[in-house]
């Protein structure tokens, strides 16, 4: 009974603060600690983040790359964080082989350490820092259409039980956060939640018509509001692009206030048991 991989496209908090009690993030890391726990070990972990961007798609090579603090205006503790898990360079080589088969260009970046993007969520979910991680990074170009390719390319990995991460946040305006006009900017919030659970988890859209939403995700409600700047959307993307089809489940979570979603896809290998029931 094998899972080939298990896709989450996630909404990460934050910066550091999901690590630092933070009480407005404690409905977040549970649900991160759940479904890690749902799914158990995997054998590598594959990242997308949002806070790494760069001409071609980059892959972290090394066999133990050191954490980027990538955040700023924290307590002294927030750069004492340590998540000491190693790399995996054959899986980069699998990553980068599949990028140039596909005839995207990339790169290997054997010297470029592990993002907030990455080191967050891994530390909630695998606290032992036991499984080995590869990051990928964002086009800088920021194009829809060009992240759902890259995560159809992915789709000719063959890494048996890999888990593969979207590490961003369906909700990004930092300002809204902060904004005394709440009633109103959650109304605009949960328009655009509301888009993106049908355009990911409804059987009533063709994978021809979600594909097109994804790219046209200017369209949605409110979708600039939500996401000033696409970042945080398109890891989402690439998970889409690599799963193809409509995802497994649905996860609510809040992140300060603010409702965030979670997406899940289920790729089988021969023997395809999940135990996990569709939430849509």
């Amino acid at each position: 009974m094998t899972i080939k991989q298990n896709i989450i496209y996630i909404s990460h908090g934050a910066g550091p603060m999901p690590l630092l009690g933070d009480p407005g993030h404690r409905d977040m890391v549970a649900t991160l600690q759940a479904f890690a726990k749902r799914i158990g070990k995997p054998s590598a972990v594959l990242v997308i983040s949002a806070h790494w961007e760069a001409r071609e798609p980059s892959i972290t090579a090394g066999n133990t790359p050191q954490l980027i603090y990538d955040y700023g205006g924290f307590p002294a503790e927030a750069y004492q964080i340590q998540y000491p898990c190693s790399g995996e360079p054959a899986l980069a080589d699998q990553v980068y082989q599949s990028f140039a088969n596909a005839g995207i260009d990339a790169a290997l970046d054997s010297s470029r350490g592990f993002d907030h993007g990455m080191f967050v969520p891994l530390k909630i979910m695998y606290p032992d820092a036991d499984v080995p991680c590869v990051q990928i990074s964002l086009k800088q170009s920021l194009n829809a259409a060009e992240h759902l390719a890259m995560g159809q390319a992915l789709r000719a990995l063959q890494w048996d039980n890999l888990l593969v991460i979207g590490s961003g946040a369906s909700f990004h305006n930092i300002p809204a956060f902060f904004s005394a006009e709440q009633n109103e900017l959650d109304q605009k919030n949960a328009a655009f939640e509301q888009w993106l659970a049908e355009t990911l988890a409804s059987g009533d859209i063709s994978e021809t018509d979600r594909r097109e939403r994804l790219v046209q995700w200017e369209a949605a409600p409110f979708a600039r509001f939500c996401h000033p700047r696409e970042e945080h959307l398109l890891p989402l993307h690439v998970c889409y692009g690599m799963a193809g089809d409509v995802c497994e489940e649905t996860i609510p979570t809040t992140i300060m206030g603010k409702q965030a979603l979670m997406f899940h896809w289920i790729v089988p290998g021969e023997q395809a048991f999940t135990g996990l029931e569709k939430q849509n």
